[in-house]
């Protein structure tokens, strides 16, 4: 399951996995599409930077003291190296490589402590006027960093506490009664974000975990829990990584005598035969084969590297099913397969086609057995 087109590493410090947590148990794939919603876009990027980097410029000119030159300097690097760090893990995920997303996640509490530096010294300053813009400038921010990065809560908590934790201390040190206000508004303030940041964080992981299920059932047999033939021809035609390439052979295997045990010993008895074959061709299957239930008892295999010639593992094949299945105590039947295949031609990219030579392999071993039979 893709939730974005690029994917992004996950981290590997001790730090930035700990920030990037998720609020709850979640797979490895749900993980990767968490951290990729990170780096968001760059328009949402710019958003954020440029009011940042604005308030500080205006407030540098207002006060062209070191404290706040710094301040100006602090932003512009930062949001300079993120911006940096952001456009080269884009061009690295689009192209499969790993990504620096350590860096990128340690520069975001970064950025959160230039914007509550910037909020103390301006308390500190005494101009109510710079205050003011400081701490709005701060306060909008937080609302921006929460429903960004909500997909880390604890990212979340630390960026706002950096941001807004200065304030408190400029309210302290600045020598105006009115400010000590924020020494409870902004640690109710914090509370509720992180809290919502959580909220939102859980309602993600659930909803990107029903898409994943919902995505694995439309695309696997339930019965087997192999492909089924919608999911083979995605598996086969994904973008970029198609695992059916020249030089692999498709194997179509058809069970022989399937009906008569249907009709003899029920459905029950039907569907334990094809959960059983299903795991003797996925044995048989090499590493990195795609193997599919398409119809009722229609197995494809696309091999990438088959440990004998293909006429020989088709045999295989043919001879694995056809050793007795013991269904229930008691019960032990015997079907045969015909298996036909097809090798995959450099200029063959239609699945379909591919699908469609292999079975008509498989009906012309079918007819040979028939032709056998009649003789006898």
């Amino acid at each position: 399951m893709n939730y974005r087109k690029e994917i992004y590493s996950l981290p590997r410090g001790r730090l930035a996995r700990w920030l990037t947590a998720p609020g709850q148990d979640a797979p490895h794939e749900i993980r990767v599409a968490l951290v990729g919603t990170l780096f968001g876009t760059l328009p949402i990027f710019f958003g954020g930077v440029s009011n940042t980097v604005a308030v500080a410029w205006v407030l540098a000119r207002r006060h062209p003291t070191l404290p706040f030159k710094l301040w100006f300097i602090a932003e512009i690097a930062v949001c300079a190296l993120r911006l940096v760090v952001l456009v080269y893990s884009r061009r690295r995920a689009v192209q499969g490589q790993t990504t620096p997303t350590d860096l990128y996640v340690l520069l975001a509490p970064l950025w959160g402590a230039t914007v509550g530096y910037g909020a103390l010294v301006t308390a500190m300053s005494g101009d109510w006027v710079s205050a003011t813009l400081a701490f709005l400038s701060a306060a909008a921010m937080v609302g921006g960093i929460c429903f960004r990065n909500f997909a880390a809560p604890r990212l979340v908590a630390v960026m706002i506490c950096l941001s807004l934790g200065p304030c408190c201390i400029g309210a302290l040190l600045g020598g105006e009664p009115v400010l000590l206000l924020t020494l409870l508004q902004i640690p109710f303030y914090v509370f509720a974000m992180s809290v919502a940041a959580r909220h939102l964080n859980a309602l993600l992981i659930s909803t990107m975990k029903a898409e994943r299920e919902n995505s694995h059932r439309a695309r696997h047999d339930t019965l087997t829990g192999l492909l089924n033939r919608d999911g083979l021809l995605s598996a086969a035609c994904r973008t970029g990584a198609s695992p059916i390439k020249a030089g692999m052979t498709a194997f179509f295997v058809d069970l022989d005598g399937f009906k008569s045990i249907n009709d003899a010993h029920g459905h029950e008895a039907g569907d334990l035969l094809l959960a059983q074959v299903a795991t003797r061709l996925t044995t048989l299957a090499s590493k990195g084969a795609l193997v599919a239930r398409i119809g009722g008892d229609e197995f494809v295999i696309v091999d990438p590297r088959v440990d004998a010639a293909p006429d020989d593992w088709a045999t295989l094949a043919a001879d694995a099913i056809e050793r007795p299945f013991d269904l229930a105590p008691g019960l032990r039947v015997s079907v045969g397969a015909s298996v036909g295949f097809t090798q995959v031609a450099a200029d063959e990219p239609d699945v379909d086609l591919v699908l469609r030579r292999a079975d008509l392999a498989m009906y012309a071993v079918k007819r040979k057995k028939a032709l056998r039979e009649e003789r006898c």
